[in-house]
C-alpha cells in the first residue's frame, strides 16, 4: 500500500557503505597512534565491546558492551551457556560481524574462559574472555 509515484523513489539514492577505519590501539604501549582497517579495525572493536560493562557508562548505547557483572557467584551450569548467549549478542550489534560460534570453555579455579570464534566480513578470527565468578 504504497502511495502513489512511491516507485520514482527507489532509484533515487544508493547506500554507501561506511569505512571500518578507525585509530589504531597499542595496548602494550597503552598508546593510540595512526589508523586501522578491515580485519584489524574488527580485532579492536571486539576487544572493546567485551572490556566494556554493558549499562555502566553514559558515553555508549545501551547496545554497547557486554553484561558479565551479575555473573558472580552464578554456578558453572548456568555461567557457560549465559555467557555464549551474552558475548553473541554483544558482538552481533557491529554490522561487520556475521557470527560467533565455536565456543569453548576452560574452567579454572573461580574463573571461565570462553573461547570462540568471530565470523567478519572480513574474514574469520579467534577470539577469548575470561571472567571471574
Amino acid at each position: 500500500m504504497l502511495p502513489e509515484g512511491a516507485e520514482l523513489f527507489e532509484d533515487d539514492f544508493e547506500i554507501e557503505e561506511e569505512p571500518s577505519r578507525n585509530y589504531r590501539m597499542n595496548q602494550k604501549e597503552f598508546r593510540v597512534r595512526g589508523k586501522v582497517d578491515g580485519l584489524e579495525a574488527v580485532k579492536q572493536a571486539v576487544f572493546k565491546m567485551l572490556n566494556t560493562e554493558r549499562y555502566q557508562y553514559l558515553i555508549y548505547s545501551w547496545d554497547y558492551g557486554v553484561e558479565l557483572l551479575d555473573l558472580f557467584g552464578e554456578p558453572i551450569s548456568y555461567v557457560c551457556p549465559e555467557l555464549e548467549r551474552r558475548i553473541t549478542e554483544a558482538l552481533l550489534q557491529d554490522d561487520r560481524i556475521e557470527e560467533v560460534d565455536g565456543f569453548e570453555f576452560e574452567v579454572s579455579g573461580g574463573t571461565v574462559k570462553a573461547s570462540f570464534t568471530v565470523h567478519t566480513v572480513f574474514g574469520d578470527m579467534q577470539a577469548q574472555k575470561e571472567v571471574e565468578i
